[in-house]
């Protein structure tokens, strides 16, 4: 009896043993699906408790293969094997290449006030450098004297290359008197926004974090401005990561009023353009970083197509987005550094190797060019200027047709595509904590952005990338009849819109407001016609001249 008793008391032990088991396994699933609940809420999905059950063990396994990947080292530098292109299938592009026509100026008077040559075009500039009127080693003394000068003001200065310059800079002067002139950017002095590599130089992209990395190769932009002969003076300031106007050494300031911020993220190299610091420098975009600065800087940007410029040697923001373009003072300054940095580098998957056929004696009125309307006619800052800007083209003989951009595609929600490749792109900051280090922590700056991108469900950027080939194919259909499209440059969100799609634009200074700031509208082309696009943007600043404007005093008189 005794026996039994001791043998029923074991089963029981057992029993309630396995119980308890059961019911802490249950209990951690449980948890565990309720966890699974509250992700629902975040990504608008909706889930029964079966099915929410089913998932625990799949969802598990996915954790340890995300750790497995959150251990795996990668640098910025390299890109998903996911290559975008923008260009429909079947898109004609021009195939033979014909020289570039600039109609430069022939005959350039030196100014009795050397300074004022700081702000010349490079077309002027070129001629009295090929004519041996001034030196490259003077030219580019002049502007290294002024970045020493105006750098505690503006505070666009990163790195600043004089000795390299002025090597260079003999070195052009040797190679002219000798008669081998490589063409207009022979001994021209000019800046890069600080994501492009120098090779042995800091390449810190505006961050702390990066504050003493130093390149180990050199951009195949600036080895192709190099091989035309180009001086790079200077490595100028970018908002950290590419947003903003504001980086480890300060804000950036606006070169028509110091109070204020020069905008983002090109900040360095649109307020030293303006300010007479270089002749041009080399920006990038993603999401309006040539466009926002130039506009607050009033100089002339281009953002060239996606997949014309080399983006190897740059950080990365988004592989899908990223732009490189040159900041000028005017639209025949973009067409001349655009040629030199266009094309294949043999690493950058993206580059495609399609020419750029620029001839300044076509006639405008032979472009088929639209404006959007509907943009115009709302009520905003610069509507005046705009409006004014609009009656300058028609005067060239242009009479731009009214268009619509598609309103049926959720754009605004397509920025997820952005943010899930720069939460990538920046992971390891995310992870380690070092995001605490960035400069900006509010709301709407990346440590947040990046925590928060984290979220995007791999399902929901592939389904943001499916809608972005309708808004391509939408706007295939927007330019069927125009060459050129003229939009305000921050109206409704063609700004998005156009950088999703990798359409070119070039942002033209059109006149002030009342504060005296800069004003801007935004040409628009298709795929690879930055030709024309500039043909457009040269032919209405040789009307209105607003590109000759300058912050005044920075102009410094003997």
């Amino acid at each position: 009896m005794q026996q039994n008793k001791s043998f029923t008391i074991l089963i029981l032990l057992a029993l309630g043993v396995s119980v308890g088991i059961n019911l802490y396994h249950w209990n951690r699933n449980s948890t565990f699906q309720y966890k699974i609940e509250i992700a629902e809420t975040l990504l608008d999905l909706d889930f029964t408790l079966s099915e929410r059950d089913s998932m625990v063990d799949g969802l598990k396994e996915a954790r340890k293969k995300y750790k497995a990947i959150h251990k795996y080292e990668l640098p910025n530098s390299v890109a998903p094997t996911l290559v975008f292109s923008p260009v429909p299938v079947g898109y004609n592009t021009p195939q033979q290449q014909y020289e570039n026509v600039y109609n430069l100026p022939t005959e350039v008077i030196v100014p009795q006030n050397r300074e004022e040559l700081c702000f010349y075009s490079i077309g002027e500039l070129a001629m009295l450098i090929k004519q041996q009127k001034i030196t490259s080693t003077e030219l580019t003394q002049l502007y290294i004297n002024r970045l020493k000068k105006y750098d505690p003001e503006l505070h666009c200065v990163v790195t600043l290359l004089e000795d390299r310059a002025l090597e260079q800079a003999a070195k052009a002067d040797q190679e002219i008197a000798r008669g081998q002139y490589r063409g207009p950017l022979h001994g021209i002095p000019y800046g890069v926004k600080d994501l492009l590599a120098l090779k042995g130089e800091p390449f810190t992209w505006g961050s702390a974090i990066y504050k003493d990395q130093i390149a180990d190769i050199t951009s195949p932009v600036i080895e192709k401005l190099d091989k035309a002969g180009a001086v790079l003076v200077v490595k100028l300031s970018l908002g950290e990561f590419a947003m903003g106007d504001v980086w480890y050494g300060g804000k950036t300031r606006n070169p028509w009023n110091t109070e204020l911020g020069s905008s983002g993220s090109s900040a360095g190299s649109a307020a030293a353009t303006s300010a007479g610091l270089v002749a041009f420098a080399i920006g990038s975009e993603t999401w309006g970083s040539i466009v926002s600065p130039s506009t607050a800087c009033g100089v002339t940007g281009l953002r060239p197509t996606f997949g014309r410029v080399s983006r190897t040697g740059a950080m990365a923001l988004s592989w899908s987005m990223d732009k490189i373009g040159p900041i000028c003072r005017t639209a025949q300054d973009c067409a001349i550094v655009f040629d030199a940095i266009r094309g294949p580098d043999g690493i950058d998957a993206s580059l495609e190797n399609v020419t750029f056929n620029y001839n300044a004696n076509k006639p405008v009125t032979a472009l088929r060019v639209g404006y959007l309307k509907h943009l115009f006619d709302e009520d905003y800052e610069s509507k005046t200027t705009d409006s004014l800007a609009l009656n300058a083209i028609r005067k060239l003989g242009v009479n731009p047709v009214p268009l619509t951009l598609p309103s049926n595609i959720p754009v605004d929600a397509l920025s997820i595509i952005l943010e899930a490749e720069a939460s990538a792109a920046f992971s390891s900051i995310t992870l380690s904590n070092q995001d605490d280090k960035m400069v900006e922590q509010h709301m709407w700056a990346w440590p947040n952005i990046f925590r928060t991108a984290r979220f995007i469900p791999a399902a929901e950027y592939i389904q943001a990338n499916r809608i972005r080939q309708h808004l391509i194919n939408e706007l295939t259909k927007l330019f069927a009849d125009v060459d050129v499209i003229i939009a305000p440059s921050f109206g409704g969100n063609q700004l998005l819109m156009t950088n999703l799609t990798g359409h070119p634009a070039i942002l033209v200074p059109n006149g002030f407001t009342q504060e005296n700031l800069p004003t801007s509208f935004t040409f628009i082309a298709n795929w690879y016609n930055e030709a024309d696009l500039i043909l457009l943007a040269e032919a209405y600043q040789q009307e209105t001249e607003f590109n000759k404007k300058h912050p005044e005093r920075f102009l410094t008189t003997n």
